[in-house]
């Protein structure tokens, strides 16, 4: 059986999706489309990702992209890590 419990890291965007876009942008922003909501939404998870320092597991306070590049490059065999 699914629960919310047992995917704490979904979850937790939402929430964040909710505190700092939905409800923000909500008060905020009078949106004529759907495609307008949708382009705001897609800048705010490029801010998410490439520029909100994260304080989840490991992440240092590390952007998702900087993370995910960093395990790349760590990947034996990947030939990013003799490029870099």
């Amino acid at each position: 059986m699914r629960r919310p419990q047992s995917n704490g890291f979904v979850e937790r965007l939402h929430r964040t999706l909710l505190d700092e876009h939905f409800r923000v942008a909500g008060r905020t922003t009078w949106y004529e489309s759907v495609e307008q909501m949708q382009e705001d939404l897609d800048r705010y998870l490029h801010h998410y990702n490439h520029v909100r320092p994260h304080q989840g597991r490991m992440m240092e306070g590390r952007t998702p992209i900087r993370m995910f590049l960093e395990g790349i490059v760590e990947q034996p065999g990947s030939g990013l890590a003799e490029a870099a």
